[in-house]
């Protein structure tokens, strides 16, 4: 604990210093471009990893990136709501990473017998080992939890359309949906092409130039 207070005393003398006006600015509301959902993995900084400021995304965070399939009163479906609603983003990204322990709780569910809630959590996931072995087929241990990762961000995505706000959104190409895979190790991440259901290297830093035209999914 008293790291994190010497963190804040820090912050309060060097970071919020620095970029006073925008924390002033953004005291009177804010307007987010992109909703970032990600684990609650300790791992992940989604501001760091993507080199943003307070106040350009809209964070929501649980247990393996998930999203309850349609309108269910949860709070996953409220903040996207009110993400898609009333802040109006233009994006949502669902971003999964690796060794993430949410997936390979459903690898292995005996893992879960101590941890009932976890285990009711993981139902939000159902199938998502099924589908993989079905699309890729027996795969080693490493390899089955790296596409199992990258199935349940397609599933997520699935789950998102579901939602009223989500699909009204779509419809009316006011809104885009990415679904990423981090890599911590390496601090790569991987993008689904919708158009070939691949997952790539997001860009190739020798050639990479934004895309300013992309719909749909990225």
């Amino acid at each position: 604990m008293q790291k994190l207070i010497h963190g804040i005393r820090q912050f309060q003398q060097s970071e919020y210093r620095r970029k006073q006006s925008l924390f002033e600015e953004l005291a009177g509301g804010q307007a987010p471009p992109t909703m970032f959902i990600t684990c609650a993995d300790s791992r992940i900084d989604p501001n760091l990893i993507t080199g943003s400021d307070p106040g350009e995304l809209f964070v929501l965070r649980n247990a393996g990136n998930m999203i309850p399939r349609q309108d269910m009163a949860s709070g996953e479906a409220a903040t996207i709501e009110f993400a898609v609603k009333a802040l109006k983003v233009e994006h949502i990204v669902v971003c999964g990473h690796s060794q993430c322990g949410a997936m390979k709780a459903t690898l292995e569910p005996e893992s879960c017998e101590s941890l009932p809630s976890v285990a009711g959590w993981l139902r939000n996931v159902k199938g998502v080992v099924e589908r993989t072995l079905r699309r890729h087929g027996e795969q080693s241990p490493e390899r089955m939890l790296d596409l199992v990762i990258q199935e349940n961000v397609r599933m997520q995505l699935e789950n998102l359309q579901s939602l009223r706000c989500v699909a009204e959104a779509l419809a009316s190409e006011q809104l885009q949906l990415h679904g990423w895979t981090y890599d911590i190790g390496r601090g790569e991440i991987e993008s689904l092409d919708h158009e070939r259901n691949e997952f790539a290297t997001l860009f190739n830093d020798e050639c990479y130039q934004p895309d300013e035209s992309a719909t749909g999914f990225a």
